[in-house]
């Protein structure tokens, strides 16, 4: 539960995003928490806003190994395959939410352990 409060707190309070926005509007026309929620998270469906995150996840799933990260760079620098994940329009070098994430991420591996895509972004993440 804590992951997630921290999780859902870096996303919103990340200037004043999509899905914030549209949780702030509707809260502020007084209706209950739910649909206001609902609308955040409709929000976060489109591809311009959460659509990111799982364009990140396809492409984590094309890679699908540890092995096959080279050939993916290769394709990336051949103009093949795009590199998603890496770059922010606000954040030219480094998320600083990036730090805060890891740690609440390896929090939550030492409990439930590791999937086998994270070990494919991660290595990712070293060769990018």
């Amino acid at each position: 539960v804590k992951a997630l409060d921290v999780l859902f707190i870096l996303h919103a309070e990340h200037e004043l995003n999509c899905s914030t926005s549209a949780m702030r509007h509707l809260a502020s026309s007084n209706v209950d928490v739910y649909t206001a929620t609902a609308a955040a998270a409709g929000a976060l469906y489109g591809p311009r806003h959460g659509g990111a995150n799982e364009a990140v996840l396809r492409m984590l799933e094309r890679i699908g190994t540890v092995d096959r990260i080279p050939q993916f760079v290769q394709d990336v620098k051949d103009r093949k395959e795009k590199l998603m994940g890496f770059g922010h329009r606000v954040y030219k070098n480094y998320d600083p939410r990036a730090r805060l994430v890891r740690k609440i991420a390896d929090d939550v591996f030492a409990i439930c352990g590791r999937q086998p895509l994270i070990e494919v972004a991660m290595e990712l993440e070293k060769v990018a």
